[in-house]
């Protein structure tokens, strides 16, 4: 009785974690954004519901219990009808026999194994996110730190954003392929799939200040935190039985998984701030029209698409409650101006 309601229990939560909204959840879109698998397994609806079903378990439901991939797959080949029996007495005897004697060869590895092509393409594309972000992470703490030379400070801020923008892409490529056909209507078909993802929006994040002179270190923030994430990430999936990371790195890469949700709150406010450094940077004799515009432009992205939105939306309001008394109170000749930026905004 008790595993029959614990098995009622489960397709329960599986229906529930089925009927689940996940378009209308951020974190579900930054989830996604940072499952690293070939574009051919992320079009399957099995594969889907499979991450769908983990991204419920790990924020919603814990007790959910997630089956493996291939476990639909094989549920419905056993729930096909049997061969009609053609053979002679002495093949199924032999095949019998095959069975109980392979038995135990196959309780002593996992049941489902993906093919060796897609395994090592996994590998290696999450080896290369795991390296260049590590790579970041350490060059970008390298360009922060107060006691280097300013050249060297210089080099490993732009380097920082470039192996940022590199690995920003690679994911897309990786998740999206490239364009069909390189002609006008193929090429926004394509940007129209990518535009809202988040690794498009860090691509082009970093383009705006890796060929920029104006050096801001604050700007480094969310790049950090983006690479620390990756990193930790990687750490737990593939080290998490090895006595070097138990002793060091364990504690560390447990403490950034669970708190992810607080590095994009600090990324999201670093970069609205960022927002706001550029505008008093035009007053500056290195001050870049150009990249103000852009940048701003990224900024209202970052507001309306799925991954970033909830962050930043929360943001923004905490500012608006803060200055709007303050505009209303000594400078109430400011609300026509900022009502037309806010139809810009909101458009």
């Amino acid at each position: 009785m008790g595993g029959g309601e614990g098995e009622d229990l489960q397709k329960l939560k599986r229906i529930a974690a089925a009927a689940y909204d996940y378009e209308n959840d951020p974190r579900w879109a930054d989830y996604w954004s940072n499952v690293l698998i070939p574009p051919h397994m992320a079009s399957r609806n099995d594969v889907v519901n499979h991450f769908k079903q983990k991204f419920y378990q790990r924020y919603i439901d814990p007790e959910l219990n997630v089956e493996p991939i291939g476990s639909t797959s094989q549920q419905a080949r056993a729930s096909t009808p049997p061969q009609p029996q053609s053979s002679s007495s002495s093949t199924s005897n032999s095949n019998t026999r095959q069975r109980s004697s392979g038995s135990s060869s196959r309780t002593s590895g996992p049941s489902t194994a993906p093919p060796p092509g897609t395994t090592s393409l996994r590998w290696d594309q999450q080896t290369i996110q795991f390296s260049v972000n590590a790579w970041v992470f350490i060059v970008a703490v390298l360009a922060i730190f107060p006691l280097v030379p300013s050249n060297l400070s210089n080099r490993a801020y732009r380097l920082s954003f470039l192996g940022t923008a590199c690995t920003s892409l690679y994911s897309l490529y990786s998740l999206y392929g490239k364009p069909r056909a390189w002609n006008l209507p193929a090429l926004q078909v394509w940007f129209q799939s990518v535009i809202l993802a988040k690794d498009f929006i860090y691509s082009i994040y970093c383009l705006c200040f890796v060929t920029s002179h104006l050096f801001l270190k604050f700007a480094l923030i969310p790049i950090l935190c983006r690479a620390l994430e990756h990193v930790a990430k990687f750490l737990r999936r593939n080290f998490s039985r090895s006595t070097l990371y138990k002793k060091y790195l364990e504690d560390a890469c447990v403490w950034v998984d669970s708190n992810t949700t607080t590095l994009n709150i600090l990324s999201s406010q670093a970069e609205i701030g960022i927002g706001f450094l550029l505008i008093v940077s035009l007053l500056s004799p290195q001050r870049n029209i150009i990249q103000a515009f852009m940048y701003w432009q990224l900024l209202k992205l970052m507001y309306h698409a799925p991954s970033t939105a909830g962050y930043h939306q929360s943001g923004w309001t905490k500012i608006g409650g803060t200055v709007n008394p303050l505009i209303q109170h000594y400078a109430p000749f400011l609300d026509t101006p900022i009502s037309a930026i806010q139809k810009w905004w909101f458009r």
